[in-house]
């Protein structure tokens, strides 16, 4: 039985007049058992570690169903493909609802039920196997690709494919290229950087330039307002374009939706790209027309974000939408999400519902503290399952399902990205530095430009000056910066985890999901 292509065992009080489908399938490889009826197919499960069951509806005693239910009990995983005389919808219904793989109607002939077997026992196998030989031919597109003279389009396309690559291949576990796929990502990014370097200073100067942070309100909300609709601009510090694309199918139910992108400012933080999106300027710009933001950035406070709802109403005015009601909402904690769903009706009437939502980001700094979600979340697969269940399970599907309700075009989108980062680098400093794994500012900033992006002059960047001689660095690629009299610490704290801050396909390509009502 080693080389048999898979144990069957099938049960059918008419057993005996099955012999011609029984040949033929172990002439195709496969191992046959044989039942004449429920119970002495039960008692064989028992005994008999199968690969499939093939089940019989119509049996004196036990009928299929009720037989059914036994195997279930007995290992809820085992894959039955159900045969049947009879069409009748009711009987279909239950035997789908009782974990059936496939529902054959007799007259069968021996290829139906060869194909039926085939495709329920090497379904898996065979996809891997496509997916496997497809990503090697994608492989070489990817890699020419990169010689191109590649635009923000361009770059966007390309970092989609991977991510779709990434996204089959945490179904496809067993292929064995999910290691080579990390290391064509490595090598994209680090032709990324290169982009970046070299338009990123061009953009700030035009608007000819692809969309950044600082035009999603302009872009995607006032064009909806304009038009008068409700907008819910809802910002998820931390989403990925992968963590998006993971959930889409929760969200597909409830709304139709247009998938597009923008680039995060630089540095990849919620100071920078999170606060460009609500106030819609530069964080030059920004400091200056709000200084206590600039207090609190130059001080480092622990709270960088208090002033979002002034900014948000501030840039509607601009836009000569002063007079639309707008509430706004920072979620931090199950318990507030719980709270904000259970009032969702007292903001139907709102015209802007601006949200943030905090988990995904919250999600990432944490594995680096917690053990027990350092398990949980050891790479972007673990990350990406983590997200989905969260939203499958959260308060927020709910809240979405309500706006979906009441025909709330729903802005969904992200500040920031997260890279797994690897490498440490070395960087000297004085005290009076910012404390960021990914991203510092302050005097005397030191360390290699091949693994950062060195800032003597934060106006070409339209970036906050603080204090004499002011610079920034920003990691590029899966670097983290620690300081050389605390290596170890730093080693063991951050290697592996998520961070945001730098340049890199995961941080700053952002989604930007424009999302509307099925029955809008």
């Amino acid at each position: 039985m080693t080389n048999s292509r898979g144990h069957i065992l099938w049960i059918d009080d008419e057993i005996h007049h099955l012999k011609p489908h029984i040949l033929f399938l172990e002439e195709k490889g496969y191992t046959l058992s044989q039942a004449a009826n429920g119970q002495d197919g039960i008692a064989l499960s028992l005994q008999n570690n199968y690969d499939l069951i093939l089940l019989d509806q119509s049996m004196p005693g036990m009928d299929g169903l009720e037989t059914l239910t036994e195997l279930k009990k007995n290992r809820n995983s085992l894959p039955v493909i159900m045969i049947t005389k009879t069409e009748d919808e009711w009987l279909m219904d239950e035997a789908i609802t009782g974990q059936i793989e496939q529902f054959l109607i007799k007259p069968v002939n021996p290829s139906q039920i060869f194909m039926a077997c085939k495709q329920t026992l090497e379904q898996i196998k065979l996809q891997e196997e496509r997916a496997t030989s497809d990503y090697l031919k994608e492989f070489q597109k990817i890699d020419a690709r990169l010689r191109d003279n590649l635009n923000a389009d361009d770059w966007w396309e390309l970092y989609n494919r991977l991510v779709d690559w990434q996204i089959k291949f945490d179904k496809y576990k067993d292929t064995g290229l999910g290691s080579i796929l990390e290391e064509q990502i490595t090598s994209c990014n680090h032709e990324f950087v290169h982009f970046i370097e070299s338009n990123y200073e061009d953009w700030l100067k035009t608007e000819n330039r692809p969309t950044l942070s600082i035009d999603i309100v302009p872009k995607y909300v006032q064009p909806a307002l304009d038009k008068g609709e409700k907008v819910c601009l809802l910002v998820v510090d931390c989403m990925r374009q992968d963590h998006f694309k993971s959930i889409m199918g929760l969200l597909e139910p409830y709304f139709n939706i247009q998938l597009d992108y923008n680039i995060s400012l630089l540095p990849t933080a919620t100071p920078y790209s999170r606060n460009a999106i609500f106030c819609g300027l530069f964080p030059d710009e920004m400091v200056k027309k709000y200084p206590k933001q600039g207090d609190d950035m130059k001080n480092d406070s622990s709270s960088l974000n208090q002033y979002e709802k002034q900014f948000i109403i501030d840039q509607l005015k601009r836009k000569g939408l002063g007079d639309k009601r707008v509430h706004y909402h920072k979620i931090w904690a199950v318990d507030e999400g719980n709270k904000f769903q259970n009032k969702i009706n007292d903001y139907m009437q709102q015209d802007v519902l601006a949200l943030v939502v905090n988990f995904v980001d919250i999600l990432a700094h944490k594995s680096s503290q917690m053990d027990v979600l350092k398990e949980m979340v050891p790479d972007e697969s673990g990350y990406r399952t983590a997200v989905k269940s969260w939203l499958n399970n959260s308060w927020l599907l709910h809240v979405l399902k309500k706006l979906s309700e009441n025909n709330f075009t729903v802005i969904m989108t992200s500040d920031h990205g997260s890279i797994r980062v690897q490498r440490d680098v070395m960087v000297s400093a004085d005290r009076s530095a910012s404390s960021g794994v990914r991203y510092k500012y302050g005097r005397n900033l030191n360390t290699k430009e091949k693994n950062a992006l060195i800032i003597k002059d934060p106006k070409k960047y339209r970036l906050p000056i603080f204090g004499p001689q002011p610079s920034y660095i920003i990691a590029k690629d899966d670097n983290y910066f620690i300081y050389p009299n605390q290596a170890h610490k730093f080693q063991t704290k951050f290697k592996n985890s998520f961070q945001h801050g730098g340049i890199s396909m995961e941080e700053m390509m952002v989604p930007v999901a424009i999302m509307k009502g099925r029955n809008s």
